[in-house]
C-alpha cells in the first residue's frame, strides 16, 4: 500500500490530502511521525483532492503525517459472539471482554434494501404498554420516533420497551451518552436478564463526534445482518438522533457547507432517512424494527430534526409530562394489525375510549372556567380519572388483552351501553354489565322452560 504525505489542511476533524485511485467511504489510516495511527474514512471526493474524518478527532495529528489508503470500506464485527457485549461508536470491544478480531464483518452503510424483498409488515410487536398497545400499536419493521423534550424519561421508556418487546435481539446504539445514562441502560439489560440477546455500541458526549456518525451505521449493519443471514427479529433503540443531527451540523461547518436551516446542512433528510430506511420486514427472513428517541429543543416540533423525522417515519410517541400523549402520538400502521393480530373489539374499544377522553378534556375546560357541568361532563370527568390512573401511568404494565377487558370495565363503571354508541354484538360479549345481564336472561329463560316441561309432566 502506498503512503501518501502532504497534508494540505486539518480542520477539527476533517483532513483534507492529494491522492489518486481513492473510493469514496475508503478506511485510511494516519500515521503520526511520533506513532500515533488514527483511522480515518474518505467523505469527499473533488478530483484528486480527498477529504478524510478522522474517528478520534484532528487534536495532536501533524502535517507530517502519512496516510494510508485501505482499499475496503469501514467494517464492524458481527457474529454470536458480539450479543451480551458493549462496543464504541466506532465498533470497538470496550467491555474488557474476550478479543473477537478473528471474528467475521460486515461492511456498514452498504447499499439500500432491495424493494423486492421487502414485505408488507403484518405483526405486531407487544410492549406491554397500554398506550403503545392499545392505541398506537408497534409493528414489526417499522420506523418510529419518541418526540420528547430535555428532562423527560425518554430513555426510561426505551429501555422498559427494550426488554418487554417481543424481539429475539436488542441492538443498542447510544449517541452523546452521558456515563449516567450509559449506565443506566446496560445496568436495566442486566438486571432485567435481556443483556444476553443485547449487543450495545456506545458513543459518550466526550467521544469524537465523527464516532457519533458511525454509530448508527455500525447499529444498522449489525441488525440487518443479524436479520437477513440469521432471520432474527431485531429490535434498533437508538436515542438521541438529534445529538446525531448535531454532529452531522458541526462536521459539515467544519467542511465549510452552506447551512440550509438553522444551522443544518440541505442533505439532513436523505441523510435521516437513509438510517431510517433500514427498518425492514425482509421476504424468507427475519426483520429490522427501528425506535428511536429525538428530543425536541424548546419543544418545538417544526426544529428541523423532528421536522424531517416526521416525514420519514411512521407516526411518532409523542412523550410529554410523564405520558405517552394519545393525541401527539400515531402510529400508521396500527391498522394492519388492529383486530387481525389482535381481539375483534380492539379498535373500537381503542377508537370509544379516545373519544371519551377528548369529552373528558373539555370537560376539563368547563370546569375551569367555572361553568356548569351537565350530568354528561360529570362522567367524562370520572372516566378522564380512570383513563389517566389505569392506562396513561408511565408505571402501568399489563398485557394488551388484560387492558382491553380493562378498557371495558372502564367504560362500563362510566356509562351506559347506549351511550358507547359501538355494535351491539360486541357490547353484549364484552361489556361487563351488559354480558352479565344478557346471562342473567338466559338464566331466567332456561328457569322458565323448565318451570313449563314440570307443568306439562304434571298434566
Amino acid at each position: 500500500m502506498i503512503e501518501h504525505t502532504g497534508i494540505l489542511e486539518i480542520n477539527g476533524d476533517i483532513i483534507k490530502i492529494k491522492a489518486k485511485g481513492v473510493r469514496y467511504g475508503e478506511l485510511a489510516t494516519l500515521n503520526n511521525p511520533n506513532g500515533r495511527t488514527s483511522p480515518a474514512q474518505v467523505i469527499r471526493l473533488q478530483g484528486d483532492l480527498v477529504t478524510l474524518q478522522v474517528f478520534t478527532g484532528g487534536q495532536g495529528i501533524s502535517t507530517g503525517a502519512t496516510v494510508r489508503f485501505l482499499g475496503h470500506p469501514m467494517e464492524v464485527i458481527c457474529s454470536d459472539n458480539i450479543l451480551g457485549r458493549v462496543f464504541s461508536g466506532a465498533g470497538q470491544p470496550i467491555d474488557g471482554g474476550p478479543d473477537l478480531s478473528m471474528e467475521p464483518q460486515v461492511e456498514i452503510a452498504g447499499p439500500s434494501i432491495n424493494p423486492w424483498m421487502r414485505v408488507v409488515p403484518s405483526n405486531l410487536i407487544r410492549t406491554n404498554i397500554p398506550m403503545i398497545d392499545m392505541f398506537n400499536c408497534l409493528v414489526e419493521s417499522q420506523k418510529i420516533p419518541i418526540f420528547t423534550v430535555a428532562g423527560e424519561p425518554y430513555n426510561e421508556l426505551l429501555a422498559r420497551i427494550g426488554i418487554q418487546a417481543d424481539a429475539d435481539i436488542i441492538v443498542f446504539a447510544g449517541m452523546g451518552l452521558t456515563f449516567d445514562d450509559y449506565h443506566f441502560f446496560w445496568n436495566t439489560f442486566q438486571s432485567q436478564g435481556v443483556f444476553s440477546r443485547t449487543v450495545m455500541f456506545v458513543n459518550m458526549a466526550s467521544d469524537s463526534v465523527v464516532e457519533r456518525l458511525l454509530t448508527p451505521d455500525i447499529a444498522l449493519a449489525v441488525a440487518e445482518r443479524f436479520a437477513v443471514e440469521d432471520s432474527r427479529r431485531v429490535l434498533v433503540l437508538m436515542t438521541d438522533m438529534t445529538a446525531y443531527a448535531d454532529a452531522l451540523k458541526e462536521v459539515g461547518i467544519a467542511m465549510e457547507q452552506i447551512p440550509s436551516n438553522r444551522g443544518y446542512m440541505g442533505d439532513l433528510y436523505s441523510t435521516l432517512a437513509f438510517r431510517y430506511e433500514r427498518a425492514c420486514d425482509f421476504k424468507g427472513a427475519g426483520s429490522v424494527t427501528i425506535l428511536t428517541v429525538t428530543t425536541m429543543p424548546g419543544d418545538d416540533v417544526t426544529h428541523p430534526v423532528p421536522d424531517n423525522t416526521g416525514f420519514i417515519t411512521e407516526g411518532q410517541f409523542y412523550l410529554h409530562d410523564r405520558i405517552i400523549d394519545p393525541f401527539g402520538s400515531l402510529s400508521r400502521l396500527k391498522q394492519l394489525v388492529i383486530g387481525t393480530k389482535t381481539r375483534e373489539d380492539h379498535g373500537a374499544v381503542a377508537n370509544t375510549m379516545i373519544r371519551f377522553f377528548a369529552g373528558a378534556k373539555e370537560a376539563e375546560k368547563k370546569q375551569s372556567l367555572a361553568f356548569e357541568l351537565s350530568d354528561t361532563d360529570e362522567k367524562l370527568l370520572h372516566f378522564g380519572k380512570l383513563f389517566r390512573e389505569r392506562f396513561m401511568d408511565f408505571n402501568v404494565n399489563i398485557a394488551l388483552d388484560d387492558a382491553l377487558n380493562l378498557g371495558w370495565k372502564t367504560l362500563a363503571e362510566c356509562f351506559s351501553p347506549e351511550e358507547l354508541l359501538m355494535k351491539e354484538d360486541l357490547i353484549k360479549k364484552y361489556l361487563p354489565r351488559a354480558a352479565a345481564a344478557e346471562d342473567l336472561e338466559a338464566e331466567i329463560t332456561v328457569a322458565e322452560a323448565a318451570k313449563d316441561v314440570d307443568l306439562v309432566e304434571v298434566r
